[in-house]
């Protein structure tokens, strides 16, 4: 059983990675350069980071079901217009989360966003256990 303290550590890592992912994000659409599926894949990213700060012990397959599973809600959710959401999604904040419009190449960037975070959570934690202990 892993110490409080390690969970601690794991949190603050996983709280940095977050903030950096979302720095990353906000530059990404401050510039003509980047492309914007880049910033919808940073934000596929950004949920996979947020559901392992919740829960750290759960498998990294889980992980990638329910974070893609929320960008996937999200992403269907702006096909629903009403007059209070589209006022939320008026507000910087409200279209940073809620996004502005349903598109499919949002769903393949989050689908591979994803698939970027599966392999390297993989590829980290096969590297993990090849170190001497």
């Amino acid at each position: 059983m892993k110490s409080a303290n390690s969970s601690f550590r794991i949190r603050l890592i996983y709280a940095l990675l977050i903030l950096s992912v979302i720095v990353l994000g906000l530059l990404s659409r401050k510039t003509t350069m980047v492309p914007l599926i880049v910033g919808d894949l940073l934000y596929a990213v950004m949920m996979f980071l947020n559901i392992r700060f919740l829960f750290p012990r759960l498998s990294y397959r889980n992980t990638a079901m329910i974070s893609l599973s929320i960008c996937y809600l999200i992403e269907f959710f702006q096909l629903y217009n009403a007059p209070w959401i589209e006022q939320i999604r008026n507000t910087t904040l409200g279209a940073l989360v809620l996004g502005r419009g349903f598109l499919w190449s949002d769903m393949a960037a989050y689908t591979i966003g994803t698939a970027i975070c599966l392999l390297i959570f993989y590829k980290v934690k096969a590297f993990n256990q090849l170190k001497p202990a």
